[in-house]
């Protein structure tokens, strides 16, 4: 079984998924960042598909770029969330959700 990325944004000042935010992933070492693909979440906070499936996903460093300024009609604090993490053991699953509001964020390791 192989590996996969998966991702989903709750806006939790309205109390909902986040649609439609742009989101970049890239692949990261050292200085250099790789844009792997662009897309934006659907009407369930969540993307269409895995970011990363099918023997896509690799150990190493990547980046998640949340255009959330968009979102809130950039009349937040916030414009773009990068989220970094590393990818110990590419036959897992890992999600990485972002819970934010105009003003803050957080993220974890969600399953």
């Amino acid at each position: 079984m192989s590996g996969r990325l998966t991702t989903h944004v709750l806006d939790t000042a309205a109390g909902r998924p986040a649609a439609g935010v742009p989101i970049e992933l890239a692949r990261v070492d050292g200085d250099r960042r790789e844009v792997l693909r662009t897309l934006a979440t659907n009407a369930d906070g969540r993307t269409d598909a895995p970011l990363l499936a099918d023997g896509e996903l690799h150990t190493g460093t990547y980046e998640l770029t949340f255009a959330v300024g968009e979102h809130f009609g950039g009349e937040g604090f916030l414009d773009r969330v990068p989220v970094r993490f590393t990818i110990a053991d590419a036959a897992a699953h890992y999600h990485v959700p972002l819970l934010v509001s105009p003003w803050s964020y957080s993220t974890y390791r969600g399953s």
